[in-house]
């Protein structure tokens, strides 16, 4: 153990936070796992609980092994990485993949293992390296708008682009953070108005043409357009488009202050995804309002804790790194709380560190020791930023 501790580097703070969240994730998994025991009968609930152990392992496995990259090495390896993922995200949307008979082209078969891999959650993080190492180039020069088209603009659009079809949630919330990024990276300010004004009549026009002609827009529109339907008027939504937010607001009231107790969850075995989108529900009727309110206390410490690593980097590329990378993960985890309470439209988005899937937990935990890395002083670029530097000298480690 006590080797083990010596070579984990980085903020120790972040280090017990995931910790602690990957633990705590084993109680609700186990209770849930019911659901696909005895409805979907899938498995029992050991081997789904073994499961969601391996896939952690895996992923901490993950986290430390790039926690002892160079944070500055991730500068390059966008520049391969960006290319793949545009690759991997149009070979997404080839490869025919159905939820509840509805087409959503998401994920991928790893060859030779068969894990199924969902691309656009590895796309985001890569986006986000990129646009922080772009923002870092231009920081202390004038730019137009004109110039950073191909180098920034180009690359988000795309990213979203190919997301958009299928994942309509994740597709919105990667373009909002890259804004977010480039507002923080100090990209002018009067050019990102303009993006928003544009992107606001886009959306506007978007939003009108899947209200009014739905079947002109992918096979994935009517579960959009349903969804922000029975978010702005529940009471005249459907039975079926409501039944799901009504279970898992039952699973609030019941919850009470100090909930039902460890595994006494009711609302398990009827509410669709209570392992994975709906997860936060069934903690809070088996918690209470004190669980709730604990894990979302950890989620904004780890919040508190990002900005502390991203104040203390020395580069402008490694801070925005952080962010870019860190924030995200506690977003993600807002919103799906936000979706359980109704404060929120359903979006499909996992809890991190607590919701079963592979691809959700090993991409929070590339974030995760992306963060960890860049918390590492020992690793961090030292000196002068360099900004234009060869992908082959940074895998080589030559700087």
């Amino acid at each position: 153990m006590k080797a083990l501790m010596k070579n984990l580097r980085g903020d120790r703070a972040i280090w017990g936070i995931v910790a602690l969240l990957a633990i705590f994730s084993f109680l609700p998994v186990y209770s849930a796992s019911t659901n696909l025991v005895y409805v979907k009968d899938s498995g029992t609930a050991l081997g789904h609980l073994v499961k969601h152990g391996v896939l952690l392992f895996l992923g901490f496995m993950i986290i430390f092994a790039v926690h002892r990259i160079p944070a500055h090495y991730f500068k390059g390896l966008s520049l391969i990485g960006l290319p793949i993922i545009l690759c991997l995200l149009g070979y997404t949307l080839t490869v025919e993949t159905n939820i509840g008979g509805v087409s959503a082209n998401r994920w991928i078969t790893i060859p030779v293992v068969g894990i199924p891999f969902q691309t656009s959650t590895l796309a985001s993080v890569v986006l986000m390296i990129w646009v922080a190492r772009y923002l870092s180039k231009i920081r202390d020069r004038q730019v137009t708008f004109q110039e950073s088209i191909l180098p920034l603009w180009l690359p988000i659009a795309l990213v979203v682009g190919l997301i958009l079809p299928a994942n309509f949630s994740t597709a919105a919330i990667v373009g909002a953070l890259a804004f977010l990024l480039c507002f923080l990276g100090g990209y002018p300010l009067k050019y990102l108005t303009v993006m928003v004004v544009t992107g606001g009549i886009l959306a506007s026009m978007f939003l009108f043409v899947l209200f009014k002609a739905p079947e002109v827009l992918p096979d994935r529109a009517g579960t959009w357009k349903s969804r922000i339907e029975t978010f702005l008027n529940p009471d005249e939504a459907s039975a079926d488009a409501n039944r799901q937010v009504n279970y898992a607001k039952m699973a609030v009231a019941q919850g009470g202050i100090v909930g039902k107790g460890a595994g006494k969850s009711v609302m398990k075995n009827i509410l669709s995804q209570s392992t994975s989108d709906f997860i936060f529900a069934i903690i809070i009727e088996e918690y209470g309002l004190i669980g709730g309110l604990g894990l979302l206390f950890f989620y904004l410490l780890l919040l508190f804790r990002i900005v502390v690593v991203a104040n203390s980097a020395e580069t402008i590329f490694t801070k925005l790194l952080v962010i870019g990378v860190g924030v995200p993960i506690v977003f993600q985890a807002l919103i799906n709380m936000a979706v359980v309470v109704q404060l929120f439209p359903t979006t499909g988005q996992p809890l991190p560190l607590i919701s079963m899937g592979g691809t959700s937990i090993w991409m929070t935990c590339l974030a995760i020791g992306i963060v960890l890395s860049a918390s590492n002083k020992k690793t961090e670029e030292p000196a002068a930023e360099i900004d234009d530097m060869n992908p082959l000298e940074v895998l080589s480690g030559q700087i």
